[in-house]
């Protein structure tokens, strides 16, 4: 099966919230529908440093994921690429979509100037953690959030 990568538009928003509500998380936190994504996508699609990317395959956008780049003063000024939301459609889990994403987001970051990929993953996602660990990623740091 072939996929393209591609910028996100508008018309790719509720297929990316469907993937973000297909899962025991995302169930509990989504709301497929809700004008708020579309404001919010607005926000990502306007800012240079954020790249809201979309596989497709036949015409259907099959994956997703978010990457932030970031820069900073510590590592001697070294850019960064903060990879988020990254998900696949569920009928086409298992065929190498999520790898070649992950690997997709990798060489943007590095043709970007960044000299690091990060990113968290949910505590629960067991699966997740193998599959970043399989691609090179290290547990290196705990994660922290406060809701506001």
């Amino acid at each position: 099966m072939t996929f393209t990568i591609r910028r996100a538009t508008a018309a790719d928003v509720d297929p990316i919230v469907a993937m973000l509500a297909d899962d025991p998380l995302g169930a509990q936190r989504e709301k497929p529908g809700d004008p708020g994504y579309l404001k919010a996508f607005e926000v990502i699609d306007a800012d240079p440093h954020q790249f809201l990317a979309v596989a497709e395959s036949d015409g259907e956008v099959v994956g997703t994921l978010q990457l932030t780049f970031t820069s900073g003063l510590s590592r001697l000024g070294m850019a960064r690429a903060t990879v988020e939301a990254v998900r696949v459609r569920s009928d086409q889990r298992g065929n190498g979509l999520g790898e070649r994403l992950l690997r997709w987001a990798i060489d943007e970051a590095r043709a970007r100037g960044c000299g690091l990929v990060q990113l968290t993953t949910d505590a629960s996602r067991v699966d997740a953690h193998r599959f970043y660990e399989r691609l090179g990623f290290t547990a290196s740091h705990v994660g922290m959030k406060l809701p506001l």
